[in-house]
């Protein structure tokens, strides 16, 4: 009778015991639980409270805007892409891919739909003709616009090039490394080879090889001048020639590319006046010449 009531009463501890610990347990879970709704519904109200704080440029147009971009990206030729983002490096544009087809897509929607009001305006031959011309226009803007920053670049850097090459040779002929003196360049000079400089010594500073920098760095520039230039310094350290020499010899072809440059454009100067003066200035001489002999004429007559 004892042993009986013993084992009740430790039945009834064990049993007290393992109600407590699983009662406990799952308390626990279930306040993580609620814990973790509290959170979310936090959460949920602060992005909803950010969403009611942001324009509706921001929360309407700009998501509008970029998912049109992913999807005039997604239709175009990988080829197109790559060109693009090319030209875009090359002009050291702070657009990016998305925002440019974005720009192209918007101008060819724009003139295109200029086209189609002049043709359903006024609904002759000659406005078909100026729609396609407004299309062909809008197709060909942006690209036309983003050339001619490529361009405006490369000009840059072919007019700055002979003079820091100069300045380069100099400071590599008085005794400084050649890192050292394309440091010393980029930093006492301006423009877009200047920070194309910085950029090529800042991945050689990052753990990256010196010809490689160099190479990418011609690459993104697109100028034959300088592409011959980083090639005879990359062919001397793999020689073992000197670096002044081959700097020397760079500088003197430089400048005397200029200098043939430069005649080249002087002769070519007659020939570009021809247009001005024949549609321009001839016929103002002419009227101001013929002017008095014909009011004469007339009056004579």
């Amino acid at each position: 009778m004892l042993i009986v009531l013993i084992v009740a009463v430790l039945s009834g501890l064990f049993a007290c015991l393992s109600v407590a610990i699983f009662g406990r347990r799952g308390s626990s879970v279930m306040e993580t639980r609620i814990e973790m709704f509290r959170a979310r519904a936090t959460t949920q109200r602060d992005e909803a409270d950010v969403d009611i704080e942001m324009t509706f440029g921001e929360r309407v147009v700009r998501p509008a805007i970029d998912g049109l971009a992913r999807s005039a990206t997604n239709l175009l030729p990988q080829s197109v892409l790559s060109d693009i983002q090319h030209q875009l490096t090359m002009a050291r544009s702070p657009m990016k891919l998305s925002s440019f087809v974005t720009f192209w897509m918007s101008s060819l929607a724009v003139f295109g739909g200029l086209g189609l009001v002049v043709f359903f305006t006024i609904g002759s031959l000659p406005s078909l003709a100026v729609a396609v011309v407004l299309l062909v226009l809008g197709y060909r803007l942006p690209r036309m616009w983003l050339k001619s920053r490529v361009k405006a670049k490369q000009k840059a850097v072919i007019l700055g090039l002979p003079d820091n090459l100069d300045l380069i040779t100099t400071c590599v002929e008085a005794g400084l490394g050649l890192d050292a003196a394309l440091a010393r360049v980029a930093e006492h000079s301006q423009g877009p080879l200047s920070v194309e400089l910085h950029r090529m010594l800042r991945d050689v500073a990052m753990g990256k090889l010196r010809r490689e920098a160099m190479q990418e760095m011609a690459d993104r520039i697109g100028v034959e001048e300088l592409s011959i230039f980083i090639a005879s310094i990359i062919q001397a350290e793999k020689l073992g020639v000197g670096i002044s020499r081959v700097l020397r010899v760079q500088s003197d072809q430089l400048r005397t590319k200029r200098r043939q440059r430069a005649e080249r454009l002087a002769n070519e100067a007659p020939v570009k006046m021809i247009f001005p003066l024949v549609l321009l200035i001839f016929p103002a001489f002419l009227a101001v010449i013929l002017a008095p002999a014909v009011i004469s004429i007339s009056e004579t007559f």
